[in-house]
């Protein structure tokens, strides 16, 4: 078998915390197949004369967490000549993660397999996609008119307010009618009301988690990560101090992702984390959902192997 070329578009090597990384441990799952993984950073994606290729660096990996890659010689390479090319980078979805998608379109175009589908990424605001899905979400409001948000705030009484292209709880708020700030954070979040924000109920279910919920082509991982938030903290996000328990989806949790997978998978979505919180859909991750390596090792499901063995049979193999 020739082995399999996957090209994970990822943040700088040196940041990643191999401990914990979803990432990584896909790439450490298609080395014990004994695939051939590279690393590409998003700036050094190009388009020439029809083509859009990148500098690709070939990586050999270990088991250690503190040195667990080498780095190869790196090549520049069309995109379609990979496997499969899997963009992995983090949030903010500013204009560059934007022309990013153009550009990772334009290789689909071109013959290269690419997911998440750069189409499908750019058309599905991680906070906005779940207002396709009204029927599973708390009360929310998406504007960025201070008079409308403060209204929200007066007529819900405890919301939580966050940006539209944030990730890990950064500049996560969460805002009571009384609290004598909150004309100070709608003004600083909106940026004086010419930035559209989201408002949401806050769910005290929260104190039990919130739920990462994730899809691997359509395919259900049967146990959740739920987030606690540490003591007196709102955010559950494990980058804001959150407590990782992987635990059997619920009864209304399967119902939810039995009901968005294939939708999501049909779009060309091979790894979405939905987010829960006590029954109700937060957030529909699809940029670089994480959680896979706290579920492998708490629950022995192995989610990463789950995506490399699906990219498997994508391509043929």
């Amino acid at each position: 078998m020739t082995a399999l070329g996957l090209a994970f578009i990822v943040d700088p090597l040196p940041g990643l915390k191999a401990y914990k990384d979803s990432s990584v441990a896909m790439m450490r799952a298609a080395a014990t197949r004994g695939y051939q993984s590279w690393a590409i950073q998003r700036e050094d994606i190009a388009w020439c004369e029809g083509v859009v290729s990148a500098r690709a660096v070939p990586l050999a990996l270990s088991a250690d967490d503190g040195g667990w890659y080498t780095e190869g010689e790196p090549e520049t390479r069309a995109l379609s000549g990979f496997d499969a090319v899997l963009m992995r980078q983090d949030p903010p979805f500013d204009f560059e993660y934007l022309a990013a998608t153009w550009l990772l379109e334009r290789a689909a175009a071109g013959g290269a397999r690419v997911y998440n589908d750069p189409r499908a990424v750019r058309d599905h605001s991680e906070k906005l996609a779940i207002t396709e899905f009204p029927q599973f979400i708390p009360a929310t409001l998406a504007a960025r008119d201070p008079g409308r948000l403060h209204a929200f705030i007066d007529e819900i009484g405890d919301v939580v307010l966050k940006p539209l292209d944030g990730m890990g709880g950064s500049q996560v708020f969460r805002v009571a009618s009384h609290d004598p700030n909150r004309c100070v954070i709608v003004e600083t979040l909106t940026q004086q009301g010419t930035r559209t924000i989201m408002a949401q109920r806050y769910l005290p279910d929260v104190r039990d988690g919130d739920k990462r919920v994730l899809i691997i082509g359509g395919e259900i991982v049967p146990y959740a990560l739920a987030r606690i938030p540490r003591e007196g903290e709102t955010r559950a996000n494990l980058a804001a101090g959150g407590r990782g328990v992987a635990m059997p989806l619920s009864a209304r949790e399967w119902e939810i992702a039995r009901f968005l997978a294939p939708i999501l998978w049909a779009r060309g979505l091979l790894v979405v984390g939905l987010d829960v919180i006590g029954g109700h859909l937060t957030e529909i991750n699809v940029t670089s959902p994480t959680c896979m390596v706290e579920i492998a090792a708490q629950q022995g499901f192995d989610v990463a192997g789950l995506v490399i063995e699906t990219l498997e049979r994508l391509c043929g193999r």
